[in-house]
């Protein structure tokens, strides 16, 4: 039982490692890719409490990591009990520090239609469209589904 533990765990943080990857950089000191690993995992798992005491950890280490900062607004976002205002304190960080940061905007956008602010979301949309220099990259196309199911649930 404890190896198929073992095993699930290891699983999951390669799994969290593979889904995210492309926001890690490769030069982040060796303490702060440990608890960006522990936080991967946590994400893929959705235990969001552990995610964000991780990604915490690694901003301590690194105030500047627009990843960080962006899986940190994500992590509040999806908790049962979403934290709007500390996602968006986290996003907007994030977008300070990398202004081109496609999951920003695609994360903001969304966060934007939790909080029924639907003009903010279709602004970081327009700006991915002028970032991915089309509008089918991920970060687009998810946000372009987010605000057309968006706009078909509201009333009139």
């Amino acid at each position: 039982m404890k190896h198929m533990v073992m095993t699930g765990l290891l699983v999951a943080i390669c799994t969290a490692s593979m889904v995210w990857a492309e926001d890690t950089p490769s030069n982040m000191a060796s303490g702060a890719q440990e608890h960006m690993v522990t936080a991967r995992a946590a994400l893929a798992a959705k235990d969001w409490r552990t995610a964000i005491a991780e990604l915490n950890a690694v901003v301590k280490f690194e105030p500047r990591n627009a990843d960080a900062h962006n899986l940190l607004g994500y992590s509040h976002r999806k908790q049962t009990q979403p934290d709007l205002a500390k996602a968006f304190e986290h996003y907007k960080r994030a977008l300070q520090i990398d202004p081109r940061h496609k999951g920003a905007h695609e994360y903001i956008g969304e966060a934007y239609l939790m909080d029924k602010r639907l003009a903010e979301a279709e602004k970081h949309l327009a700006e991915l469209a002028r970032i991915c220099g089309n509008q089918t990259c991920e970060e687009y196309a998810d946000l372009a589904r987010a605000i057309t199911a968006y706009k078909a649930k509201a009333p009139g």
